[in-house]
């Protein structure tokens, strides 16, 4: 089963993280929520506290197939600002491994020269934060090893990305059928 580690910030946008990985674990996915305040209960950008798997220096984040990281503020300025995570982003990227990030997160990824030469998209205010990309005005953009998703709205779109990126199309297309998603957008 393909892995995929999602990482909780304080702050973070409650439903990106939870949709994501609803649908993730519906497309078969083996998600693990790792927090990264040494804390086991992470509070969102709107006061709902969730609950982790487990805190970063507990985890074998070696071992994943997927990195994904949900926006919301000031959720993505604590992930920009975790030293860790932002070794592993560049470990993933070098070794050609798979991102995702919604919302604002892609920040992240910019400020790492991860997107160099690639389209990518995020949530509007922060298109000049995608450092060496092309911002693409649409709900989720693909570009080889990265997946980005625009905002909280569109969620289900970036999940389902996901999905179909680690699982295949058909797989995306069922869970699409099953949450009642019109399948044209994968």
């Amino acid at each position: 089963m393909k892995k995929v580690f999602l990482f909780l910030a304080e702050g973070f946008e409650e439903t990106e993280a939870v949709g994501t990985i609803d649908v993730l674990r519906r497309g078969g996915l083996s998600v693990t929520t790792v927090s990264i305040n040494g804390t086991l209960t992470v509070t969102g950008s709107h006061g709902i506290p969730v609950t982790a798997d487990a805190v970063f220096e507990k985890v074998d984040i070696d071992r994943g197939d997927m990195l994904v990281l949900p926006g919301g503020q000031p959720g993505t300025s604590n992930l920009n600002a975790h030293k860790g995570l932002r070794e592993q982003l560049k470990k993933y990227a070098a070794e050609g491994k798979k991102i995702a990030a919604i919302c604002a997160a892609p920040l992240v990824l910019g400020g790492l020269d991860l997107l160099q030469g690639k389209k990518a998209t995020v949530y509007p205010g922060y298109e000049s934060t995608l450092k060496g990309a092309e911002y693409i005005k649409t709900p989720v953009v693909t570009d080889g090893n990265m997946i980005t998703g625009r905002g909280p709205g569109f969620v289900f779109e970036f999940a389902l990305a996901i999905v179909a990126e680690l699982q295949g199309k058909a797989k995306a297309e069922e869970v699409a059928e099953g949450l009642l998603i019109p399948c044209d957008s994968l």
